[in-house]
């Protein structure tokens, strides 16, 4: 019987003036663990004036992670965080009670050729922190726990997995793990995991239980800890994971709760623009993202 539950397509979703291929959330599974929204960036070649812009956008209920294997983008919260990101590095905000943030290109290369390519991903908050105060952390690419075994290199990116810890401060029992082999290998790693598991190949491909999937696809098993699989040479998968919460979370747009009531009175402050829930962005605060239902992309505040 196979291990594969359900398989994920990447589907295309507009984030403003970018297109990305949506993993989750999928109508038949709305989270894996805690993580609640993967998008795929990229790869995006773009030219001299094109440039990633999402204006200031608010956020409850969950964290983001922003990770890249090309590019940079620069973030600015409400909190007062100024940060670019950089491949390898990863940018870990915690919206908690209400947070606004914007992603740009850097100012530096607004006006040159640039690729952009990574994962722009949610991670839900276990119940007791969705009305934590908002925080904001940048983990340098020295700092992500990478190893070896043999022709096959790990990384932990976030979470706790292969009796390692990342550095990046999560709130809940959860991985997101690269793993690159240079030459075929087979890899039987369920030991290491726990909770559910979706993996997902960026470069070449996986057979697992005879069956080839490739680019493009998250594979959700349906016991993480009979996790297996064999790689093609030259192959990078993404394993996300851990623990479910045992509440539902729902999901409207940019917020994410287990009590709806805290998303409708988040939609009517940021409908209002009520600065004491969401605050202004310094720096970033000409414009912003209306609510949905407005059928508008970007609203100007003058």
């Amino acid at each position: 019987m196979s291990n594969i539950g359900l398989i994920i397509e990447e589907r295309a979703a507009d984030i403003g003036n970018f297109l990305v291929g949506r993993l989750l959330p999928f109508r038949q599974k709305r989270a894996v663990g805690p993580f609640v929204f993967i998008d795929h960036m990229g790869p995006s070649a773009l030219k001299d004036y094109e440039n990633l812009d999402v204006p200031p956008h608010p956020h409850i209920g969950l964290s983001t992670l922003t990770y890249l294997f090309e590019g940079a983008i620069f973030h600015r919260d409400s909190i007062g965080s100024a940060m670019e990101i950089e491949p390898g590095a990863v940018n870990w905000m915690t919206a908690g009670k209400g947070v606004v943030h914007s992603e740009r290109t850097p100012e530096y290369l607004r006006t040159t050729d640039k690729n952009l390519h990574g994962f722009q991903i949610w991670v839900a908050l276990p119940k007791d922190m969705e009305q934590s105060e908002p925080t904001f952390h940048h983990i340098g690419a020295e700092e992500i726990p990478i190893w070896a075994e043999g022709n096959t290199q790990y990384k932990l990116i976030a979470g706790e997995a292969f009796g390692r810890k990342s550095p990046v401060p999560v709130h809940s029992k959860m991985f997101f793990i690269e793993i690159k082999t240079q030459t075929a290998q087979k890899l039987k790693i369920g030991e290491e995991l726990y909770g559910e598991v979706g993996l997902y190949v960026l470069n070449g491909k996986v057979n697992i239980e005879g069956n080839d999937y490739g680019i493009k696809q998250l594979m959700i098993a349906k016991n993480a800890q009979l996790c297996e699989f064999e790689t093609s040479d030259n192959c990078t998968v993404y394993l996300f994971g851990g623990e479910p919460f045992d509440d539902e979370r729902f999901i409207y747009w940019n917020f994410v709760s287990s009590d709806r009531a805290l998303i409708e009175e988040a939609k009517v402050n940021w409908k209002n623009q009520n600065y004491d829930a969401f605050p202004l962005v310094p720096g970033d605060n000409d414009e912003y993202v209306p609510l949905p239902e407005t059928g508008l992309n970007v609203k100007n505040r003058s």
